[in-house]
């Protein structure tokens, strides 16, 4: 068995998914670095990232994806949860410009704002489903 090694670059040799001989392609890594997006891009995806990984936000998403709009009170019933609940999720994901709202005197209504979170819900599931 071989001893852990831990190079200057903090390649631990030892570890059965690091290579074995510390290397890398110069002009492929400049590229990359160069194509990563900004901090505040990333912070941007990971906010994002963050309010998606809720199993409620994923219902409302996908109960919004077909039906238009939804008033928040449907919403609720939808996802079983008090309308107030229901209503700081929409308004997360209103924050995040996922969604779009519009009110009818007392009524509010929630549609989704463009077809992104559409369809980062139908890839995600339909992922899911496939792998089962």
């Amino acid at each position: 068995m071989r001893a852990n090694v831990v190079t200057s670059e903090g390649l631990n040799l030892g570890d059965k998914d690091c290579c074995s001989t510390p290397c890398f392609n110069e002009a492929l890594v400049r590229d990359l670095q160069r194509s990563l997006p900004s901090n505040d891009a990333l912070e941007d995806a990971r906010i994002l990232f963050a309010a998606l990984a809720d199993r409620t936000r994923l219902k409302i998403l996908f109960a919004l994806r077909n039906k238009g709009e939804l008033c928040v009170c449907d919403v609720a019933h939808v996802v079983g949860m008090s309308i107030s609940t229901a209503s700081h999720h929409l308004r997360k994901l209103r924050d995040l410009k996922l969604l779009q709202y519009r009110n009818d005197g007392r009524m509010a209504y929630y549609s989704l704002r463009n077809e992104m979170a559409e369809q980062i819900v139908i890839d995600v599931l339909r992922g899911q489903e496939v792998s089962r």
